[in-house]
């Protein structure tokens, strides 16, 4: 009986962090009670906003996942624009560069003609500057040299005939003369 008496004792004695079992009725009924209307009104609010916020967050990944594809289709893009403009800009250069040289060809050319045809212009034209002095000098030449055989000879050679054969002889043979020289020495 002591023993069931201490333990009634002890029971009514107070413990602090034991509550009473109203206590502990009451505390559950209003637990159950807040946690029912939580469930019920809050958690699906709650829910609904979070799931809410999930969709924006993997829409906004999507659009920029949509928008770097996009920026790097852009870049290939351009990249590829810019090989093509620099193949292009080449392409021009190197006809540019070769239509510079078919005008530096063609004008070397059209030189070189002018000059061949300056050149045989004037060799035409001191052939025959040099014929014309040819024949005025044969002219003079042969009056000199009938002026000349005239006095030596101390005979008249008036004759126009025996005079031109006396000239024309003299010339062949100073043409013969010319001939048989070299080049150099006749010049």
């Amino acid at each position: 009986m002591l023993t069931f008496a201490a333990v009634t004792a002890a029971s009514e004695s107070h413990n602090p962090l034991l509550p009473s079992v109203p206590d502990l009725i009451w505390g559950t009924v209003c637990f159950v009670v807040v946690l029912g209307v939580f469930w019920k009104y809050a958690l699906p609010r709650i829910q609904t906003m979070l799931d809410e916020r999930s969709e924006k967050i993997a829409g906004g990944i999507q659009k920029a996942e949509a928008a770097q594809a996009e920026a790097a289709n852009a870049l290939e893009s351009y990249n590829a624009q810019l090989a093509d403009a620099r193949a292009e800009a080449n392409q021009i250069r190197a006809r540019a560069r070769e239509d510079a040289e078919k005008i530096a060809a063609e004008i070397t050319a059209k030189a070189k003609r002018e000059g061949e045809r300056i050149v045989a212009q004037a060799t035409a034209q001191t052939e025959t500057d040099r014929a014309a002095a040819f024949r005025e000098l044969k002219g003079e030449v042969g009056v000199l040299a009938v002026d000349l055989a005239s006095q030596i000879v101390g005979v008249s050679l008036g004759d126009d005939a025996q005079a031109k054969a006396v000239v024309d002889r003299f010339i062949d043979q100073l043409g013969k003369a010319d001939a048989a020289a070299p080049e150099g020495a006749a010049r």
